[in-house]
């Protein structure tokens, strides 16, 4: 299944036709995942790197890693929890 096959974009392109009309629209998926950058479970310190996906593309090449887009890097002084 592709991720734009989901509930989600179902909806939100019965909210928006406008937008979904147009094919020259990308869609977008964004990611987020906290990563310790010293691979130590002692070290105080996390970052959040922020990772955006196109979803117009196909379902082999959405989810590959040339296709998708480190937006933001977000450090943090220490883990989340």
């Amino acid at each position: 299944m592709h991720p734009s096959d989901s509930e989600a974009w179902k909806h939100f392109n019965i909210m928006h036709p406008h937008f979904s009309a147009e094919s020259r629209n990308v869609h977008l998926g964004l990611y987020t995942d906290e990563v310790n950058p010293f691979k130590s479970f002692v070290a105080f310190y996390s970052c959040w790197p922020v990772i955006l996906t196109v979803y117009n593309l196909l379902p082999g090449m959405c989810m590959r890693s040339e296709f998708m887009f480190l937006s933001t890097f977000k450090p943090g002084p220490s883990s989340s929890g």
